[in-house]
């Protein structure tokens, strides 16, 4: 009953978000087609649930011979980038497609960020530790605590707490956090 009621909850808030958003995302999606070539949607393999590979779209915020790895691991990623990502990324309105994701049942408002296919050693430590077994969010403790700043082992240990101190209103904690981190644009680095 716990899973129905958290599905459910995250579809109506998905629906709500599509209806906040729809037509900033369709601008932003005119915006980058004008800026730059290429689709205005990338779609990433990411790590579900048990470590299923799904795909979950972003607005594309580099260009499209960009290497498929994580950012933190490009040396000069700014070079990369589109004339319009780094505001996106800043923004975090890149994020806005994942919501389809939600939607869709692949990942949750909240929950840990699901990994990239070729994190081996984030996807390990999850498995290691059993947050593998929840499905990944569009926000979560770890991303509130440090995002883009904080080591693998140090993603995985705040994961694992969001693991044990699991419940709504804790979610809520984490999405009202996220909301204020988004408007300081704290943790971002790229």
């Amino acid at each position: 009953m716990h899973v129905y009621m958290e599905r459910l909850s995250d579809f109506t808030m998905a629906l709500i978000l599509i209806a906040i958003f729809f037509v900033p995302m369709l601008l932003i999606a005119l915006w980058i087609k004008v800026t730059s070539k290429g689709p205005v949607l990338y779609w990433s393999d990411r790590v579900g649930v048990n470590n299923t590979i799904f795909r979950m779209p972003k607005f594309r915020t580099m260009h499209c011979e960009a290497p498929t790895v994580a950012t933190h691991l490009l040396e000069n990623y700014g070079q990369y980038l589109t004339p319009i990502g780094a505001f996106l990324r800043k923004t975090s309105l890149d994020e806005l497609p994942q919501i389809y994701s939600i939607l869709k049942g692949d990942i949750r408002l909240v929950g840990p960020r699901p990994a990239l296919f070729n994190q081996q050693d984030l996807i390990e430590l999850r498995t290691q530790t059993g947050i593998h077994q929840l499905l990944p969010g569009l926000t979560g403790w770890a991303q509130i605590n440090g995002r883009d700043t904080l080591s693998i082992p140090e993603k995985v240990k705040l994961d694992q707490e969001y693991l044990i101190k699991r419940s709504l209103f804790f979610d809520l904690k984490i999405l009202w956090r996220t909301v204020i981190q988004v408007f300081r644009r704290d943790g971002i680095t790229h």
